[in-house]
Parts: C-alpha cells; sequence; structure tokens
C-alpha cells in the first residue's frame, strides 16, 4: 500500500517483515538466517473474498549458495492462514534461539 509520498509500508506480523506476491507469502528478514515461505494451495470464496483453507508452510534457510530444495529445514501444511501464521513465528522464534 502507497501512501501520498509514494513510499510503500511494510506489512509486519509480530515484529516481522510480510511480503506477498501471488499465492505466496514470505515472513521475516532476508538478511536473517531463515525466513519462512507459506503457498496458499486451496481456497474458497467467502462473500466477494478468496480465504485461504490450505496454506503449506516452510522454514527456508535464506543462503543463496544452497539449491532451492537444500534451503527448506522444516514444512507441514495447515488448513488457513492463521494456523499458518502461528506455526510460522512460533518456528522462527525457535531458529532465532537455534531450537530447532
Amino acid at each position: 500500500m502507497a501512501n501520498a509520498a509514494g513510499s510503500r509500508e511494510i506489512l509486519e506480523y509480530r515484529g516481522r517483515p510480510l511480503r506477498r506476491k501471488d499465492n505466496i507469502i514470505y515472513y521475516g528478514s532476508m538478511s536473517d538466517k531463515y525466513i519462512i515461505m507459506m503457498q496458499i494451495t486451496d481456497s474458497k470464496k467467502v462473500e466477494d473474498m478468496d480465504v485461504a483453507t490450505r496454506v503449506s508452510v516452510q522454514l527456508q534457510l535464506t543462503d543463496p549458495d544452497l539449491k532451492s530444495r537444500d534451503r527448506v529445514v522444516r514444512s507441514t501444511e495447515k488448513s488457513g492462514l492463521y494456523a499458518a501464521m502461528d506455526v510460522a513465528s512460533v518456528w522462527l522464534d525457535r531458529a532465532r534461539d537455534d531450537k530447532i
């Protein structure tokens, strides 16, 4: 979302940035060792809005020298975006504290 000055506001959840591109949401900072990638794999229409019903969650290393499949540390699938965001936040907290 752009404000009047043309700069973009950064969305955050529990103090970490959120970025969305189509059906993929990135949670965390690329300057950290880990980031979360959430892919909305299924959704349903509720009134005039699409609501995520199935979300794939992956804890990934941000090391650009690794192949994409070697970056995945943990993965799960959750029913709904709220459940996916909840587990993503816990995983990043544990990764920050080296309790993976």
